[in-house]
């Protein structure tokens, strides 16, 4: 592997990584990815190439990657490479990964010169690499080729785009030595993106390409087009190279070994180079770990913290210790007799905000339950005067009475007292119901002892359950006790006098006028025709039900009286699945428009009981089922005899009127009852007699015999609570042997926006002399007024074997390499410019004397100096 820059970050990271996948997290650092971007047969996979170690990317001339290539590098022991499209299938040679590369492009661009931004996915696992992605995009181009499309210099940019425009990618600008660098698409897209230059690293590739007397030392040295992070030269291989199989290892060392005998560049070795390269963004990740470093640790301190409270309970634990196991039971015990007085009596810790609970729940059964179930049982007015009538007949048998009977009316009362027993049991099984539930969460907290939690629930429910059947025997005695003696001398109670003086059109009388008893949202359910279903803010008064487009109450839709109105029950149709309820007129008259009732509905049953409950305050009552007339005798019938009738109204009035009485009393009296024999005493029992009986029910020690899962749980706490210091103690390492590099300072580099055209790109440099030990031969002629003779370089300086002569004197490297890592060497404006000594007369000169500022000529490619 050449990437030793970036195997040095390996450890660091396994390292973090280790640490959060011990506490089950995964280390969120998303390292930047890293874009290669220039013209074609600019090196750019040979770039990327680099990183990997491996040589695996199809090489040629012209385009040949013609499809994004995501490159996702992976930390693994095994070293392979799998393709997304080639799922299951590892490829273990890099020559059949690079042979599957070049299939996939062709299948979908075909073989003649095609492109598609469809990418191609390639992960790499290996011992030696970062978790990375790399991507290699393909070169911009001006004119299409074969099957490419007219505008394919649009779409290539397009392409580009796409991955460079994202904030956390490093893009690698490449251009090749020989070419012209003010015409470098890859640093004019890069300043698109990246106007700052933060994310931008100018590669310069192919200078060993360069034409004899030319150099790239301006460019390298940030002096002709300068970028803020500068540029990097590297010498890639060859083709030649490649064919011959030259591994990336000896392209290194020829790469170092150019570096150090160019006469050019020879000042700036130690910052060019792909290792240099590597180094640099090796830097880059370093800086990005460190910026992700204050979020990652501020995270796992607050874990820390939210643990440190249950792990001090766990640090001296001792399972079996006795001693433990009895304290544990008393607070389990009285922990659980706390939780169930405050859900019983309410508190201002642990409040639920969803949904009613406990208390909250039992109140709502007493005070609208249980009221709307006695009103639901009130009497049918006509089955009441057909049953009245019936008593008065038949008390006066075959006599014709001249006085209204109160046998009558005891037997009337009588019959609907004995009516009352069955709400006030519902209303018993109901409350015993939420109990039981109550019990239920209270004992939740017990679940680390899974027997003690199953005693528990069950000595205290088989209380309650034995409560329960003397609080029944309570109610019916006092039913019971209300059917013993009818008490007409009641101060409530209207009497025969006052009886006989009420109207039978007079209606009870509601609560004050303008009282609002309910608001809230309902849904009117009307058919599609219609409108369809609306939800309206409806306000519920003691004498109209309006309803307004919202909760501001401006914008008012309706308002209706509650005359003549009642309720019944609706069931769900395809217009809703929410429970429903309808209110209608008696007088069969339109409710609302063309509508005889309106259906109302609610998110949950609950919440229409508790309507219903409401519109009972308001006085309207539910709708009665009307049985048939016996024998079929007409109710109208009954009425013909008018002295007949005012008896029955008479006693209709007085059974009224004691009817509710007794409901006041019973309303009253059933919450008390129930609070005293069932409530408050399940309470008592809990705080003290629970605990002798959980001792007389078993062995104490298998009650408190731990659950696996408490025990993984407590295990797992103190692993977690262990595992999060070490992964805070890896952080305070990372950042103290990590150093990040500040952001080089802002450069001008408006030359990218104003787009210039400079003389030369290449001109020789005349701002500095050459130093001593510097071979006048490889730069270009000093210019200057008096032209010089010409250049014929020596012909050791011309054959391929350069590179492997032997280095300069020390003294002149040194001098070189003092200064080469922090700026470049100092300028000489006194020195006069050197003038080349004259060639021997004998040997023929190669090129013409060159002009001051003569702009280069690019020549075809010569062999590599690495041949």
């Amino acid at each position: 592997m050449g990437n030793r820059g970036m195997e040095d970050l390996i450890p660091l990271i396994n390292r973090l990584q280790d640490a959060f996948s011990s506490i089950g997290q995964s280390c969120h650092l998303e390292l930047p990815q890293i874009a290669v971007v220039g013209g074609q047969s600019a090196g750019k996979s040979s770039v990327l190439e680099n990183f990997v170690g491996r040589d695996f990317l199809p090489r040629g001339s012209g385009i040949v990657t013609r499809r994004p290539l995501i490159l996702q590098l992976v930390n693994s022991k095994a070293e392979y490479a799998e393709f997304l499209h080639c799922k299951g299938r590892k490829f273990l040679d890099f020559d059949e990964v690079r042979q599957e590369i070049e299939a996939e492009t062709d299948r979908l661009t075909g073989s003649n010169k095609g492109i598609s931004p469809v990418p191609i996915n390639l992960r790499v696992y290996s011992p030696n690499v970062l978790n990375l992605t790399l991507i290699d995009l393909p070169g911009m181009t001006k004119v299409a080729v074969g099957d490419q499309p007219v505008d394919i210099e649009y779409q290539i940019r397009d392409m580009l785009l796409q991955f460079i425009c994202k904030e956390s990618c490093l893009i690698l600008a490449v251009t090749p030595a020989n070419s012209d660098l003010a015409n470098s698409d890859a640093l004019k897209i890069s300043k698109e993106v990246d106007p700052q230059g933060l994310r931008t690293i100018g590669v310069i590739t192919k200078l060993d390409l360069m034409d004899e007397g030319t150099d790239a030392r301006d460019i390298l040295e940030n002096k002709l087009l300068p970028l803020r992070r500068g540029y990097i030269g590297v010498v890639n291989r060859s083709q030649k190279d490649i064919d011959g199989r030259k591994d990336i290892k000896a392209a290194l060392a020829a790469e170092r070994k150019f570096f150090l005998s160019h006469p050019a560049y020879r000042h700036l070795a130690e910052r060019m180079g792909t290792p240099y390269l590597q180094k640099t963004l090796n830097q880059q990740l370093t800086n990005h770990i460190r910026d992700t470093l204050p979020a990652l640790r501020s995270k796992l301190q607050s874990q820390l913290l939210s643990l440190e409270k249950e792990v001090d309970e766990y640090k001296n634990f001792k399972p079996d210790d006795p001693a433990r196991k009895t304290k544990a039971l008393l607070q389990m015990v009285q922990q659980f007799g706390v939780d169930f007085e405050k859900r019983i009596e309410g508190s201002g810790d642990q409040v639920d905000t969803l949904e009613l609970s406990g208390g909250a729940r039992i109140n709502r059964i007493f005070h609208e339950r249980f009221p709307f179930e006695l009103v639901k049982m009130e009497f049918d007015e006509k089955e009441l005067r057909r049953e009245i009538s019936y008593a008065i007949k038949n008390i006066h048998g075959v006599r014709t009475g001249l006085f209204t009977p109160d046998m009558a009316f005891e037997a009337i009362v009588k019959k609907q007292l004995i009516k009352l027993k069955e709400p006030c049991l519902k209303c018993i099984d109901l409350v015993i119901q939420e109990l039981i539930n109550t019990v239920r969460q209270c004992t939740l907290k017990l679940n680390s002892y899974p027997l003690l939690r199953e005693e528990t629930e069950r000595i205290v429910t088989t209380y309650i359950r034995e409560r329960e059947s003397k609080t029944k025997d309570q109610v019916m005695l006092l039913i019971d006790i209300e059917l013993s003696y009818i008490n007409t001398n009641h101060e409530d109670f209207i009497g025969f006098a006052n009886a006989q003086q009420r109207s039978a059109a007079v209606t009870k009388k509601r609560a004050m006028p303008n009282q609002v008893i309910r608001r809230g949202w309902l849904t009117i359910n009307i058919s599609i025709m219609k409108g369809g279903s609306k939800d309206y803010w409806f306000i519920l008064t003691a004498e109209s039900l309006s309803w307004y487009k919202d909760e501001e109450e401006k914008e008012k839709k309706f308002m209706l009286p509650l005359d003549n109105l009642k309720l019944r029950d609706a069931e769900k149709g395809f217009m809703s699945t929410k429970p429903t309820f309808a209110i209608f007129n008696t007088e069969q008259r339109n409710v609302y428009k063309d509508l005889r009732q309106i259906e109302l509905a609610c998110d949950s049953q609950e919440e229409v009981d508790s309507w219903k409950a409401s519109f009972l305050r308001a006085g309207v009552y539910p709708e009665k089922d009307q049985p048939e007339n016996e024998e079929g005798v007409p109710a109208d019938s009954l009425s013909m005899d008018p002295q007949l009738e005012r008896q029955v109204e008479t006693i209709r009035n007085l059974v009224d009127s004691y009817i509710g009485i007794v409901n006041k009393s019973i309303r009253d009296l059933m919450p008390k009852t129930i609070m005293h024999l069932m409530i408050n005493s399940a309470k008592e029992f809990i705080y003290s007699e629970l605990l002798a009986f959980l001792y007389s029910s078993g062995d104490q020690s298998s009650l408190m015999e731990e659950s696996t899962e408490q025990a993984q749980r407590r295990d797992e706490t103190l692993r977690m609570y262990h595992a999060l210091k070490e992964a805070l103690h890896i952080i305070g390492d990372i950042s103290t042997s990590t150093v990040s590099v500040p952001v080089p300072p802002p450069v001008d580099d408006t030359w990218i926006q104003n787009d210039p055209s400079p003389p030369s790109q290449r001109k020789p440099s005349s701002g500095s002399a050459p130093p001593p030990g510097r071979p006048p031969a490889v730069r270009g002629p000093t210019p200057g007024p008096p032209a010089p003779p010409p250049l014929n370089p020596s012909p050791a300086f011309v054959a391929p074997p350069v590179p492997f002569r032997p280095s300069p004197p020390p003294v002149s490297a040194n001098v070189f390499g003092s200064g080469s890592l922090e700026a470049p060497p100092p300028q000489v404006p006194s020195r006069p410019a050197r003038v080349p000594p004259a060639l021997p007369p004998g040997i023929p000169s190669r090129r013409p004397p060159a002009a001051p500022n003569r702009p280069t000529i690019i020549r075809p490619s010569e062999p590599s100096l690495l041949d």
